[in-house]
């Protein structure tokens, strides 16, 4: 039985805590919170309830027939996270975290974002709760996501664009870290993926594996049983959490992360840390990382904001050393080819990140026979990558 992480937040040797001691009775104190409530039926109710009207729970599943038929191998299948509220996985994560602030009384509210969508997320609850909202992002991230900045600040929210280092996630979280710092005892910091210090891996995975759960009750009902192949994108790494927890007891099922390989691997390029990074510390915990022999994190890059990150997931450094899981990279060109083939053939605009693990599922339903099912984690829609593909394709918006 898969039973981690262990009482540090340990997964085998990935995860843990490693932060300044200023921190360290702030994480302390999230960690005694969440062990309070995250089995407590009144919060579970409350979290439930929200998931259902406010965000539109539960995501339905959707067979992607025609392009299955097209194709002529495997059947496709989408979990669709892109109908969510605010578009994406993210507000899965967002409300739970919003309701252990709420329980502590802590009313202003900081995160980092790349694609935006989280960042959304958590200004859309900070206006519902009525919390006070600070979004950190790279100031590269803010050029390309204009649409999720008028949104934030629509919200009520602060944007602040990071210009350090590579004006991207990697920085944004650098800042908002910073900020946790110096304002830990009125701020909880709402960290948006499956990374940083105790208790936030198992914290995020727990909240966002709605999702997977969902899909053990929908995919029975849809095809008779569970699907042969689970497929999500991974930057840090959160809504493939989300989907792939829950099926880690189904030996059957296999769980393929998807990660960017940007104009290659082989040019340096990318952003695909299981792919072709090495272990080391990063944000607080110990995972697979892009760095150089020294030890010093190198650039990434990505034609997806969400996926241009350094590190990943511990759980899923875990998942992988382990042989439970298994990681690949999608390129820019390849993404967005599925993404226009995904909005010419099945009318779903989806977002770049979305769009390499979709181009994964293509390639892979070709080499399997019609009575295989593929099951992909649709985490987000493309209204937020328009201006992203208008210039890549050299159109005027």
């Amino acid at each position: 039985m898969y039973d981690f992480p262990d009482q540090r937040g340990h997964f085998g040797p990935y995860g843990g805590t490693f932060v300044s001691e200023t921190l360290m009775f702030a994480l302390e104190e999230l960690k005694q919170v969440y062990a309070k409530y995250q089995h407590d039926p009144e919060f579970l109710a409350e979290f439930h309830s929200e998931l259902k009207h406010f965000v539109g729970r539960p995501s339905p599943i959707y067979h992607a027939k025609r392009w299955s038929e097209q194709i002529g191998g495997a059947q496709i299948y989408f979990k669709r996270e892109d109908l969510n509220h605010t578009g994406a996985h993210k507000i899965n994560n967002v409300i739970g975290q919003a309701l252990l602030a709420k329980r502590m009384g802590k009313r202003r509210v900081i995160a980092e974002t790349g694609a935006g969508q989280h960042g959304v997320a958590t200004a859309t609850i900070c206006a519902r709760f009525g919390f006070e909202c600070i979004i950190y992002m790279g100031s590269v991230d803010v050029a390309r996501q204009a649409q999720n900045i008028y949104r934030m600040k629509l919200l009520g929210a602060t944007v602040v664009p990071v210009e350090s280092g590579s004006k991207t996630l990697k920085d944004a979280l650098n800042e908002a870290m910073r900020d946790w710092v110096t304002n830990v005892d009125n701020t909880f910091y709402i960290i948006g993926t499956v990374a940083g210090p105790h208790p936030y891996p198992m914290m995020v995975r727990d909240f966002q594996s709605v999702i997977g759960k969902e899909c053990l009750e929908q995919m029975p009902e849809m095809t008779g049983r569970q699907p042969d192949y689970v497929l999500a994108c991974v930057g840090g790494g959160s809504n493939a959490m989300g989907i792939f927890y829950p099926y880690i007891n189904y030996p059957e099922v296999k769980l393929i992360g998807v990660e960017a390989a940007g104009e290659g691997i082989e040019t340096g390029h990318h952003a695909a840390a299981l792919c072709a990074g090495t272990p080391g510390v990063l944000h607080g915990n110990r995972t697979y990382l892009i760095q150089n022999a020294d030890g010093q994190i190198m650039e990434t890059h990505s034609v997806s904001a969400g996926l241009d990150y350094p590190g990943v997931g511990p759980e899923h450094s875990w998942l992988k050393d382990s042989h439970r899981a298994t990681y690949t990279a999608v390129t820019d060109d390849d993404a967005l080819k599925a993404f226009h083939d995904c909005c010419h053939i099945e009318g779903i605009i989806p977002a770049l990140e979305t769009s390499h693990a979709i181009s994964y599922a293509c390639d892979l339903a070709k080499s399997l026979p019609k009575d295989k099912i593929i099951l992909v984690n649709l985490s987000g829609r493309g209204d937020k990558d328009m201006h992203t593909v208008a210039q890549r394709a050299k159109l005027a918006l």
